[in-house]
């Protein structure tokens, strides 16, 4: 079972090619803050526009730079069974501890799609899945009896939670015992007042040990303690997606000399209005 906070790792790029020293320092910094476990080749570390080749070794990079210190969950979905097969084998065979899998999006696959592709994938590679449902990339929800179903399966014991919905997130874990993660950073405290686990995080990239400080309070059971942390954190958790995800956070961590701030084609640069807005947030914030 995976409980705490799992940074939702950017990839940094120089020049149009992945700075895989960067990614090393990162995840370094990440295990300093004292997070739960990384999170490779996710869509805040712009999986779409990698390379096969760099999603296999920006993973096993990843996996090196962690060293047994934190968990691994490594992002190998896809809308093809047959390739979220072969992503899936490599990350265990380079150590990853789980894989992250989203929905199969675009394809539009009904719910007994669905249920036979994680299926497959949980069978034929017998490692720890991460279901991710998150309609507003994919098109389409995995339903809280699919996810029961599934949850059946001896190496499907977690959820990313994405989906915005409380009343879905309420109905999950009211068919199965499985495992909650937040998908959305703002929702995390409300998810784990219902019995959510944690987060996986994009803020974590930029604030690691304040998020892990906030869902241990929650953890703990301080639920009032952990509401006045999120709120603190709130206008961030809301600002680092003033656009489309990662680029206002690579853009902060570009302020912290931690990336470049580049991003791949079709992404690009926030424009200057909500650069300058969020420019400001971050200096509110005591960030820069």
């Amino acid at each position: 079972m995976f409980t705490g906070v799992y940074t939702a790792l950017i990839t940094p790029f120089k020049n149009d090619q992945v700075d895989y020293k960067q990614l090393k320092q990162n995840v370094l910094e990440q295990i300093e803050a004292g997070v739960d476990g990384v999170v490779p080749m996710g869509t805040t570390g712009e999986c779409p526009t990698v390379s096969h080749d760099e999603h296999d070794k920006i993973i096993e990079t990843v996996v090196k730079a962690a060293d047994g210190k934190v968990k691994v969950i490594a992002g190998t979905g896809s809308n093809s069974t047959a390739e979220a097969l072969r992503l899936t084998r490599n990350a265990k065979a380079v150590g990853a501890d789980a894989a992250l899998m989203v929905n199969p999006y675009y394809n539009k696959p009904s719910q007994e799609g669905l249920y036979q592709h994680f299926m497959t994938i949980a069978d034929e590679v017998s490692m720890e899945i991460v279901l991710y449902n998150i309609p507003g990339r994919t098109n389409i929800t995995m339903a809280p009896d699919t996810v029961a179903r599934l949850a059946k399966h001896e190496k499907i014991n977690t959820i990313k939670e994405a989906t915005g919905s409380m009343d879905i997130a309420s109905e999950i874990l009211s068919k199965c015992d499985i495992t909650v993660l937040s998908g959305d950073d703002g929702l995390t405290l409300p998810l784990m007042s219902l019995g959510g686990k944690g987060v996986i995080s994009v803020l974590s990239n930029l604030l690691p040990a304040r998020v892990k400080q906030m869902v241990d309070t929650g953890l703990s059971g301080d639920f009032a303690s952990a509401a006045a942390q999120h709120l603190e954190l709130f206008p961030l958790f809301t600002g680092i997606f003033c656009e489309t995800n990662p680029v206002p956070i690579k853009a902060a961590l570009a302020h912290l000399g931690k990336d470049t701030g580049d991003v791949r084609l079709p992404l690009c640069k926030m424009t200057q209005e909500n650069a300058d807005q969020f420019e400001q947030l971050l200096k509110a914030h005591n960030i820069i």
